[in-house]
């Protein structure tokens, strides 16, 4: 990793927050998964063009528990007060997952805070039944990356954080298809991008093109021989179609080229 990250804390919402942040240039914030923040390869290369900040949600890693947080609306609200703190009045948003769904909720709530929204697999949509990843941190792995074993496994998880986060996740999360956030995702018109790894096995690829035909201004990216983490696992890739997107919105390359990003 390139980028020097800094740690950082804002308060906002009556929240103590965590970021990191690193580079210049137009403001890119990177929301995370279920599985909490995690500086990684893609967020230095995104660093090389954009001023990234990486947030840690209230109640995930080192923060305390989150009982407030009533709904994804609210987190989502948080979330946007914690954007305007730091003092951002327009960004990209990239949400992964969890982080996918405050997104979309944030994008309904407060379109005029986007320039772009990027979704990087999604949890918005899931198929019925849907079970998240669970399990040995081995079994969860496998489940999350294609290929864990090209992934940097990281210090082992501390116990209490994964079970705070599951207790919140499984509060917030909702179900497999939010009737109150479907029926505002046609009314979303930021610019936004999704995009799915081909061999994600948490969240079906195909959920993908339930986005696209419920956005207006939706793109749709299937990035080849990619789990459900695509930045973690095909980092330049990721970095390539996100900074794209990021600077040309309409004009983005997917519009001239097939979906399916081959290494």
């Amino acid at each position: 990793m390139t980028a020097s990250f800094q740690e950082r804390f804002v308060d906002a919402d009556g929240f103590r927050i965590r970021y990191w942040e690193a580079g210049a240039g137009p403001v890119l914030v990177h929301l995370h998964g279920s599985g909490g923040a995690r500086l990684q390869r893609s967020h230095a290369l995104l660093a090389e063009k954009h001023r990234v900040v990486v947030f840690e949600m209230p109640g995930f890693g080192a923060s305390a528990e989150n009982t407030r947080s009533g709904s994804m609306a609210e987190l989502a609200t948080t979330m946007e007060r914690a954007i305007g703190a730091l003092g951002v009045a327009r960004c990209t948003l990239l949400g992964t997952s969890f982080g996918g769904i405050v997104g979309l909720w944030l994008a309904v709530l407060f379109p005029d805070r986007l320039d772009a929204l990027i979704l990087e697999g999604p949890g918005a949509i899931r198929p019925p039944g849907h079970q998240p990843p669970s399990g040995t941190v081995e079994e969860i792995r496998r489940r999350i990356y294609a290929y864990p074993d090209r992934v940097p496994a990281g210090p082992p998880p501390d116990a209490a954080v994964a079970a705070k986060q599951r207790a919140l996740t499984g509060r917030l999360r909702g179900p497999d298809r939010d009737p109150a956030l479907m029926a505002r995702l046609p009314a979303i018109t930021v610019p936004t991008l999704v995009l799915f790894g081909t061999l994600d096995s948490v969240i079906p690829p195909e959920m993908g093109r339930e986005y696209k035909r419920l956005l207006p201004d939706c793109h749709l990216l299937f990035v080849y021989d990619a789990g459900h983490e695509i930045g973690a696992e095909r980092p330049e890739a990721f970095v390539e179609a996100v900074t794209d997107f990021a600077a040309r919105r309409a004009a983005f390359v997917i519009n001239q080229v097939a979906t399916l990003k081959f290494p």
